[in-house]
Protein backbone atom coordinates (compact mmCIF):
# COMPACT_ATOMS: atom_id res chain seq x y z
CA UNK A 1 0.00 0.00 0.00
CA UNK A 2 1.62 3.59 -0.44
CA UNK A 3 0.54 6.34 0.29
CA UNK A 4 0.83 10.19 0.52
CA UNK A 5 0.92 12.98 3.45
CA UNK A 6 0.55 16.16 2.16
CA UNK A 7 2.52 19.01 4.43
CA UNK A 8 4.05 22.46 4.73
CA UNK A 9 7.42 20.18 5.08
CA UNK A 10 9.08 17.78 3.37
CA UNK A 11 10.62 14.88 5.45
CA UNK A 12 14.20 15.92 5.00
CA UNK A 13 13.26 19.75 6.13
CA UNK A 14 10.94 18.62 8.99
CA UNK A 15 11.37 20.93 12.33
CA UNK A 16 12.28 18.74 15.43
CA UNK A 17 9.51 19.73 16.99
CA UNK A 18 7.03 18.02 14.43
CA UNK A 19 6.08 14.27 16.92
CA UNK A 20 3.04 13.55 13.83
CA UNK A 21 4.69 13.33 10.65
CA UNK A 22 7.69 11.36 11.20
CA UNK A 23 5.05 9.25 13.82
CA UNK A 24 3.12 8.27 10.81
CA UNK A 25 6.39 7.84 8.77
CA UNK A 26 7.98 5.24 11.41
CA UNK A 27 4.49 3.09 11.56
CA UNK A 28 3.64 3.37 7.74
CA UNK A 29 7.90 1.74 7.58
CA UNK A 30 6.81 -0.80 10.43
CA UNK A 31 3.35 -2.35 8.75
CA UNK A 32 5.22 -2.31 5.47
CA UNK A 33 3.22 0.79 4.01
CA UNK A 34 5.03 2.98 1.80
CA UNK A 35 4.68 6.24 2.71
CA UNK A 36 6.19 9.59 0.90
CA UNK A 37 5.61 13.22 2.74
CA UNK A 38 5.12 15.64 -0.52
CA UNK A 39 4.57 19.65 -0.66
CA UNK A 40 2.00 21.57 -2.19
CA UNK A 41 5.15 23.91 -3.96
CA UNK A 42 6.20 19.73 -5.53
CA UNK A 43 2.90 19.63 -7.39
CA UNK A 44 2.09 20.94 -11.15
CA UNK A 45 -2.09 20.82 -11.35
CA UNK A 46 -2.28 20.05 -15.29
CA UNK A 47 -6.29 19.04 -16.03
CA UNK A 48 -7.15 17.07 -18.62
CA UNK A 49 -9.26 14.16 -19.50
CA UNK A 50 -6.81 12.27 -21.12
CA UNK A 51 -4.49 11.31 -17.85
CA UNK A 52 -6.22 9.34 -14.34
CA UNK A 53 -3.40 7.36 -13.49
CA UNK A 54 -0.30 10.04 -12.89
CA UNK A 55 0.45 13.44 -11.61
CA UNK A 56 3.75 15.78 -11.78
CA UNK A 57 5.44 16.10 -8.91
CA UNK A 58 9.14 17.68 -9.03
CA UNK A 59 8.06 17.72 -12.58
CA UNK A 60 8.01 14.70 -13.15
CA UNK A 61 5.33 11.73 -13.87
CA UNK A 62 4.42 10.27 -10.76
CA UNK A 63 1.86 7.61 -10.32
CA UNK A 64 -1.03 8.52 -7.83
CA UNK A 65 -1.38 6.98 -4.39
CA UNK A 66 -3.57 4.40 -2.38
CA UNK A 67 -4.10 7.27 -0.12
CA UNK A 68 -3.80 10.86 0.73
CA UNK A 69 -3.56 11.70 4.17
CA UNK A 70 -3.78 15.82 4.41
CA UNK A 71 -2.12 17.29 7.52
CA UNK A 72 -2.05 20.98 7.07
CA UNK A 73 -5.14 21.49 8.82
CA UNK A 74 -5.94 25.35 9.46
CA UNK A 75 -3.09 26.58 7.64
CA UNK A 76 -4.46 24.46 3.96
CA UNK A 77 -4.00 27.13 1.48
CA UNK A 78 -6.57 27.16 -2.01
CA UNK A 79 -3.30 25.74 -3.89
CA UNK A 80 -3.10 22.77 -1.05
CA UNK A 81 -7.19 22.44 -1.71
CA UNK A 82 -6.69 22.36 -5.39
CA UNK A 83 -4.31 19.48 -5.08
CA UNK A 84 -6.58 17.74 -2.59
CA UNK A 85 -9.82 17.71 -4.73
CA UNK A 86 -7.79 16.87 -8.04
CA UNK A 87 -6.43 13.85 -6.33
CA UNK A 88 -10.14 13.31 -5.04
CA UNK A 89 -11.42 13.19 -8.60
CA UNK A 90 -8.30 10.94 -10.01
CA UNK A 91 -9.66 8.54 -7.62
CA UNK A 92 -7.43 8.48 -4.67
CA UNK A 93 -8.89 8.03 -1.42
CA UNK A 94 -8.48 11.23 0.56
CA UNK A 95 -8.77 11.36 4.14
CA UNK A 96 -10.30 14.38 4.72
CA UNK A 97 -11.98 15.26 2.06
CA UNK A 98 -10.94 18.56 0.52
CA UNK A 99 -15.11 20.37 1.30
CA UNK A 100 -14.57 18.64 4.70
CA UNK A 101 -11.27 20.42 5.16
CA UNK A 102 -12.52 23.63 3.74
CA UNK A 103 -15.42 23.79 6.03
CA UNK A 104 -13.01 23.27 9.18
CA UNK A 105 -10.53 25.81 8.61
CA UNK A 106 -13.15 28.34 8.69
CA UNK A 107 -14.29 28.79 12.23
CA UNK A 108 -16.90 30.97 11.98
CA UNK A 109 -18.77 28.30 9.45
CA UNK A 110 -18.22 25.44 11.69
CA UNK A 111 -20.04 27.04 14.30
CA UNK A 112 -22.40 27.71 11.38
CA UNK A 113 -22.97 24.22 10.43
CA UNK A 114 -22.77 22.91 13.96
CA UNK A 115 -25.26 25.20 15.17
CA UNK A 116 -28.00 24.42 12.14
CA UNK A 117 -27.32 20.63 13.07
CA UNK A 118 -28.86 21.95 16.94
CA UNK A 119 -25.54 21.03 18.20
CA UNK A 120 -24.32 22.77 21.45
CA UNK A 121 -21.70 25.70 20.71
CA UNK A 122 -20.46 28.75 22.32
CA UNK A 123 -22.63 31.84 21.15
CA UNK A 124 -20.34 33.39 18.52
CA UNK A 125 -20.60 36.82 16.50
CA UNK A 126 -18.65 37.75 13.42
CA UNK A 127 -16.63 40.95 14.15
CA UNK A 128 -17.07 43.39 11.26
CA UNK A 129 -15.05 46.51 11.56
CA UNK A 130 -16.84 49.13 13.24
CA UNK A 131 -17.22 46.68 15.99
CA UNK A 132 -20.63 47.69 17.90
CA UNK A 133 -19.04 47.61 21.66
CA UNK A 134 -22.53 48.14 23.43
CA UNK A 135 -24.07 45.14 21.36
CA UNK A 136 -21.07 42.61 21.96
CA UNK A 137 -21.98 43.19 25.74
CA UNK A 138 -25.84 42.67 25.22
CA UNK A 139 -25.39 39.70 23.10
CA UNK A 140 -21.85 37.90 24.67
CA UNK A 141 -21.13 39.57 27.99
CA UNK A 142 -17.57 40.13 29.05
CA UNK A 143 -15.11 38.59 29.14
CA UNK A 144 -15.49 37.86 25.25
CA UNK A 145 -13.09 35.84 23.67
CA UNK A 146 -11.69 37.24 20.30
CA UNK A 147 -10.51 34.64 17.42
CA UNK A 148 -9.06 34.85 13.84
CA UNK A 149 -10.84 32.92 11.73
CA UNK A 150 -8.35 30.04 10.87
CA UNK A 151 -5.93 29.78 13.19
CA UNK A 152 -4.54 26.33 15.16
CA UNK A 153 -2.79 24.73 18.83
CA UNK A 154 -3.87 28.64 20.23
CA UNK A 155 -3.11 30.90 17.92
CA UNK A 156 -4.88 33.57 17.43
CA UNK A 157 -6.92 33.23 20.26
CA UNK A 158 -7.67 36.40 22.69
CA UNK A 159 -9.28 36.85 26.10
CA UNK A 160 -10.81 40.24 26.80
CA UNK A 161 -11.70 40.35 30.51
CA UNK A 162 -13.63 43.89 30.15
CA UNK A 163 -15.37 46.21 28.21
CA UNK A 164 -12.39 48.41 28.34
CA UNK A 165 -9.55 45.87 27.40
CA UNK A 166 -12.05 44.93 24.74
CA UNK A 167 -12.29 48.31 23.37
CA UNK A 168 -8.75 48.46 23.24
CA UNK A 169 -8.05 45.65 21.73
CA UNK A 170 -10.17 45.95 19.01
CA UNK A 171 -8.94 49.66 18.00
CA UNK A 172 -5.24 47.99 18.03
CA UNK A 173 -6.76 45.16 15.61
CA UNK A 174 -8.76 48.14 13.75
CA UNK A 175 -5.52 50.26 13.54
CA UNK A 176 -2.81 47.40 12.77
CA UNK A 177 -5.08 45.01 10.46
CA UNK A 178 -7.83 46.78 8.85
CA UNK A 179 -10.63 44.30 7.43
CA UNK A 180 -9.32 41.46 9.84
CA UNK A 181 -12.08 38.53 10.09
CA UNK A 182 -12.36 37.42 13.39
CA UNK A 183 -15.03 36.15 15.06
CA UNK A 184 -16.30 36.78 18.86
CA UNK A 185 -17.33 34.50 21.05
CA UNK A 186 -19.30 33.89 24.67
CA UNK A 187 -16.56 32.80 27.47
CA UNK A 188 -17.64 29.90 29.13
CA UNK A 189 -16.70 30.33 33.01
CA UNK A 190 -16.49 27.01 33.91
CA UNK A 191 -14.20 25.84 31.14
CA UNK A 192 -11.74 28.39 32.05
CA UNK A 193 -8.11 27.73 31.28
CA UNK A 194 -9.26 23.49 30.53
CA UNK A 195 -11.42 21.34 27.55
CA UNK A 196 -11.19 18.25 26.29
CA UNK A 197 -9.92 16.80 22.97
CA UNK A 198 -11.46 13.81 21.36
CA UNK A 199 -10.23 11.75 19.23
CA UNK A 200 -12.12 10.76 16.26
CA UNK A 201 -10.97 8.00 13.29
CA UNK A 202 -13.34 6.27 10.93
CA UNK A 203 -16.64 7.28 13.30
CA UNK A 204 -15.07 5.81 16.38
CA UNK A 205 -14.08 7.84 19.15
CA UNK A 206 -10.95 6.66 19.96
CA UNK A 207 -9.84 8.58 22.95
CA UNK A 208 -10.60 11.77 25.26
CA UNK A 209 -8.01 13.64 27.23
CA UNK A 210 -8.04 16.85 29.55
CA UNK A 211 -6.04 20.07 28.76
CA UNK A 212 -5.40 21.98 30.93
CA UNK A 213 -3.86 25.80 30.79
CA UNK A 214 -0.46 25.95 32.87
CA UNK A 215 -0.76 28.81 35.70
CA UNK A 216 -3.91 29.33 35.74
CA UNK A 217 -3.89 30.93 32.09
CA UNK A 218 -6.77 30.90 29.40
CA UNK A 219 -5.55 28.26 26.48
CA UNK A 220 -5.23 24.69 27.91
CA UNK A 221 -4.18 23.96 24.09
CA UNK A 222 -0.69 21.44 24.75
CA UNK A 223 1.20 24.06 21.96
CA UNK A 224 0.91 26.44 24.68
CA UNK A 225 2.27 24.64 27.52
CA UNK A 226 -0.74 22.89 28.76
CA UNK A 227 -1.27 19.41 29.91
CA UNK A 228 -3.27 16.31 29.56
CA UNK A 229 -4.58 13.47 31.32
CA UNK A 230 -6.99 10.67 30.34
CA UNK A 231 -10.78 11.58 30.91
CA UNK A 232 -13.30 9.06 30.99
CA UNK A 233 -15.24 8.47 27.34
CA UNK A 234 -19.30 9.54 28.51
CA UNK A 235 -22.19 8.86 26.08
CA UNK A 236 -22.88 12.67 25.74
CA UNK A 237 -18.76 13.06 25.05
CA UNK A 238 -18.47 10.53 22.17
CA UNK A 239 -22.18 11.72 21.19
CA UNK A 240 -21.09 15.22 20.71
CA UNK A 241 -17.93 14.25 18.94
CA UNK A 242 -19.02 11.60 16.86
CA UNK A 243 -22.18 13.59 15.23
CA UNK A 244 -19.66 16.83 14.95
CA UNK A 245 -17.59 14.68 12.14
CA UNK A 246 -20.74 12.93 10.67
CA UNK A 247 -22.22 16.40 10.15
CA UNK A 248 -18.80 17.41 9.14
CA UNK A 249 -17.99 14.90 6.67
CA UNK A 250 -14.99 14.28 8.70
CA UNK A 251 -12.55 10.65 8.57
CA UNK A 252 -10.16 12.05 11.10
CA UNK A 253 -10.75 14.67 13.40
CA UNK A 254 -9.75 16.30 16.41
CA UNK A 255 -13.45 17.20 18.58
CA UNK A 256 -12.47 19.98 21.22
CA UNK A 257 -15.10 20.49 23.79
CA UNK A 258 -15.83 23.36 26.50
CA UNK A 259 -17.07 22.37 29.95
CA UNK A 260 -20.19 23.66 30.39
CA UNK A 261 -22.13 23.52 34.21
CA UNK A 262 -22.29 19.81 33.78
CA UNK A 263 -22.52 19.24 30.25
CA UNK A 264 -20.13 20.24 27.27
CA UNK A 265 -19.89 22.93 24.06
CA UNK A 266 -18.29 21.95 21.22
CA UNK A 267 -15.81 24.71 20.35
CA UNK A 268 -13.71 23.71 17.20
CA UNK A 269 -12.78 20.70 15.19
CA UNK A 270 -9.74 20.15 13.69
CA UNK A 271 -8.74 18.13 10.36
CA UNK A 272 -5.38 17.23 11.03
CA UNK A 273 -5.14 17.06 14.69
CA UNK A 274 -1.97 16.83 16.78
CA UNK A 275 -1.92 13.37 18.75
CA UNK A 276 1.72 14.10 20.86
CA UNK A 277 -0.14 14.64 24.26
CA UNK A 278 -2.77 11.82 23.61
CA UNK A 279 -0.24 9.13 23.20
CA UNK A 280 1.96 10.81 26.47
CA UNK A 281 -1.45 10.10 28.29
CA UNK A 282 -2.48 7.33 26.80
CA UNK A 283 0.91 5.00 27.09
CA UNK A 284 -1.25 1.98 25.10
CA UNK A 285 -2.81 3.73 22.36
CA UNK A 286 -0.94 4.36 19.03
CA UNK A 287 -3.25 7.18 16.70
CA UNK A 288 -1.22 6.64 13.64
CA UNK A 289 -1.45 2.68 13.75
CA UNK A 290 -5.44 3.59 14.22
CA UNK A 291 -5.18 5.53 11.14
CA UNK A 292 -3.67 3.03 8.81
CA UNK A 293 -6.14 0.22 10.20
CA UNK A 294 -8.82 2.50 9.30
CA UNK A 295 -6.95 3.38 5.87
CA UNK A 296 -7.07 -0.40 5.23
CA UNK A 297 -10.73 -0.73 5.99
CA UNK A 298 -11.72 2.01 3.48
CA UNK A 299 -9.41 0.66 0.91
CA UNK A 300 -10.23 -2.90 1.47
CA UNK A 301 -6.48 -4.51 2.39
CA UNK A 302 -6.96 -6.02 5.10
CA UNK A 303 -4.43 -8.85 3.76
CA UNK A 304 -1.51 -6.37 3.99
CA UNK A 305 -1.37 -5.83 7.81
CA UNK A 306 2.11 -7.12 9.51
CA UNK A 307 0.68 -8.43 12.17
CA UNK A 308 -0.79 -12.27 11.43
CA UNK A 309 -1.95 -14.52 14.21
CA UNK A 310 0.26 -16.63 15.97
CA UNK A 311 -0.83 -20.82 16.55
CA UNK A 312 0.18 -19.81 20.09
CA UNK A 313 -2.56 -17.27 20.11
CA UNK A 314 -5.43 -19.36 18.82
CA UNK A 315 -8.05 -20.70 20.91
CA UNK A 316 -9.74 -23.72 19.79
CA UNK A 317 -13.28 -23.83 21.07
CA UNK A 318 -14.43 -26.67 23.27
CA UNK A 319 -15.60 -30.18 21.76
CA UNK A 320 -19.44 -30.55 22.96
CA UNK A 321 -20.18 -33.31 24.95
CA UNK A 322 -21.81 -36.47 22.36
CA UNK A 323 -25.44 -37.38 23.29
CA UNK A 324 -23.93 -41.03 22.94
CA UNK A 325 -22.23 -40.39 25.94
Amino acid sequence: MRGWILFKHSQAEMPSHIYEIPRLIEVAAAQGIEIEVVKPEQFELIVTRDDRKSILLDGKVTPLPDFLLPRMGAGTTYFALAIIRHLERLGVAVLNKSASVEIVRDKLYTQQVLAASNLPVPKTMFGKFPVDVDLVEKTLGFPVVVKTLIGSQGSGVYLSEDRKNFADMIEFLESSKPGANMILQEFIASSRGRDLRVFVIGGRAVACMQRSAMDGGFKANVAQGGSTVQFPMTPEIEMLALEATRILDLDIAGVDLLFDEGHFKICEVNSAPHFKGLESCHPDLNIAEEIYRYVRARLGRFDEVNSPIREENIVEPPVPDSPLN
